[in-house]
């Protein structure tokens, strides 16, 4: 791995685009998309301010030299986002199989319950003092958009479908949305929350998508 590996490598784990990296250390995006490609290399008052920006050694970025417990910091972040990712999916799957099982509203609050200390785990990592906070948060947003909201929006829609029916399940609280009023509304339930999800992700996934657009010239 050389300096434009590392430079790439730095860049990506704290989930920016080139432009923004050129932003913040006042170059063009071309001067940045130059030095990944191996095309130049930065001159020291840039290594100096690359290295400030990531947090790392100037030693790093030429030679390679990891700064002692770095490897483990950057590795700390992401571990929680994981561990806060599955608690939350363990919490979802946990809250509607006591549902089927019991019928009870004790079924939300053990699943809200776990994925509260599940949420509480990801946000204690973005505490640590590490340098990937900004992969780890993407991480874990990509696929908890689709497993926090399900609960209190399964709630919200079978209490709503139940008030426009007048049925007797009216104002129940269930983790999953009940089929009991019109097919009308549970379908569009569930269109609606496929699309809102798919579309926060699209949206995660731009911010965070290397911009290709013509770099301004340096200042």
């Amino acid at each position: 791995m050389d300096i434009a590996d590392r430079i790439q490598n730095l860049r990506k784990s704290r989930g920016i685009s080139q432009e923004e990296l050129a932003d913040k250390i006042r170059v063009s995006r071309q001067a940045v998309s130059k030095w990944e490609s191996k095309q130049s290399t930065p001159d020291i008052e840039k290594i100096i301010l690359l290295s400030d920006y990531f947090e790392t050694t100037t030693d790093y970025l030429l030679k390679g030299i990891e700064p002692v417990g770095e490897s483990g910091k950057q590795r700390s972040a992401v571990l929680f986002t994981v561990a806060g990712t599955v608690l939350n999916a363990i919490g979802l799957v946990s809250s509607v199989f006591i549902w089927l099982e019991r019928q009870t509203v004790y079924a939300v609050g053990v699943g809200l319950a776990i994925m509260l200390l599940g949420t509480g785990i990801f946000l204690a990592g973005q505490f640590t003092g590490t340098k990937d906070k900004a992969r780890a948060r993407r991480l874990f947003l990509l696929p908890n958009v689709w497993i926090l909201p399900f609960i209190p929006l399964s709630c919200c829609f079978n209490i709503l479908d139940g008030w426009a029916g007048g049925l007797w399940f009216w104002g129940r609280l269930a983790p999953i949305p009940l089929l009991w009023n019109s097919v009308r509304t549970y379908m569009i339930f569930w269109a609606g929350y496929i699309l809102l999800c798919a579309a926060a992700d699209i949206l995660l996934a731009r911010k965070t998508r290397p911009s290709s657009s013509p770099g301004r010239p340096c200042p």
